[in-house]
């Protein structure tokens, strides 16, 4: 049997990213890269002449300007904390390379700190993976389910029920058959026009989605893309073909939760969970520069206190 060279890559090893990130001043320096590719610029007045002022945890700019002093953390997600940037970039690595996931639990004792800093860490960086994957659409061929977290202790069972929470996942794949990208995201219902919004906004026109026999999912047409119905007659996952790698991701998926997380709350944090299974998934061609990539996207996205990621809900 032919060796997978996706699973098989040689990836980022800890002694290698020890040695690119292994002191305060490495971590600044990739940070200010992400942030400012090329070169500073202020937030305020978008000029590029500063100077920095020294003698603070983290790098200080002034823009020579306005004047205007911006941190190297302000106006990211890591914006007012007091952990050092290894730490971070150690976070940053550990949940990036995971195939599987991380819990917080976890993340706590390779990191260090205590369980609310972990979690609130952890949480931090999800939301900058579900910003970066928002950019992204699917197109060409798409394989389309329905699918649900949780409900599995009690209440009724299977659709409907009051302890699931729902949400479309959808792969996209290569000419050949192979999958590239895919989407899992909660809705309020499975109903038409909940699919069509979800299509509007995450399927490229044109493109060609194969579902089951779930008559929600034609809204997919509401979005200028070709509809392909299988109806699906109680057969087994394994004797359907058509829709094998959407299986095999919601598959991963449910092994991913479930080997890593043993409970979070379903309704409020599962956007953020799915989001972070998606872009590793996503990103899964190159490992090696992985933890970089999320680095630029911590530091391209903007600040999240704590109250607000408490008080998260699902998008619909």
């Amino acid at each position: 049997m032919a060796m997978n060279r996706i699973q098989f890559q040689q990836g980022l090893s800890m002694p290698e990213f020890i040695q690119q990130s292994g002191t305060e001043s490495q971590c600044e320096a990739a940070l200010e890269k992400a942030r400012w590719p090329s070169g500073f610029v202020c937030p305020r007045c978008h000029e590029s002449n500063h100077s920095k002022i020294g003698g603070r945890t983290h790098a200080l700019f002034q823009c020579q300007a306005c004047r205007h002093q911006t941190s190297l953390i302000a106006g990211t997600v890591m914006q007012g904390t007091k952990l050092p940037l290894t730490t971070w970039f150690l976070a940053i690595y550990l949940i990036s390379q995971a195939k599987t996931g991380l819990s917080a639990l976890a993340l706590k004792r390779h990191l260090g700190v205590s369980y609310p800093s972990a979690w609130l860490m952890h949480h931090k960086l999800m939301h900058a993976m579900a910003q970066r994957e928002r950019r992204y659409t699917l197109e060409g061929q798409v394989q389309l389910n329905d699918a649900y977290l949780g409900g599995e202790r009690s209440g009724k069972s299977g659709r409907g029920s009051e302890n699931k929470v729902p949400f479309i996942a959808a792969v996209s794949l290569t000419d050949d058959g192979h999958p590239i990208r895919v989407k899992l995201t909660p809705v309020a219902t499975f109903s038409i026009e909940a699919v069509a919004d979800w299509a509007k906004g995450n399927l490229a026109p044109g493109s060609t989605v194969h579902s089951d026999g779930l008559a929600c999912f034609t809204g997919v047409m509401a979005a200028q893309c070709h509809h392909q119905r299988t109806v699906v007659g109680g057969r087994k996952p394994k004797d359907m073909p058509e829709f094998r790698w959407i299986n095999t991701v919601l598959s991963n998926l449910k092994t991913s939760l479930s080997g890593s997380h043993h409970a979070f709350a379903f309704r409020k944090y599962a956007a953020q969970y799915l989001a972070a299974f998606a872009y590793r998934f996503n990103r899964r061609f190159d490992l090696k520069t992985l933890h970089q990539r999320l680095v630029v996207a911590v530091a391209d996205c903007g600040p999240l206190p704590q109250r607000k990621i408490r008080a998260a809900e699902t998008r619909c």
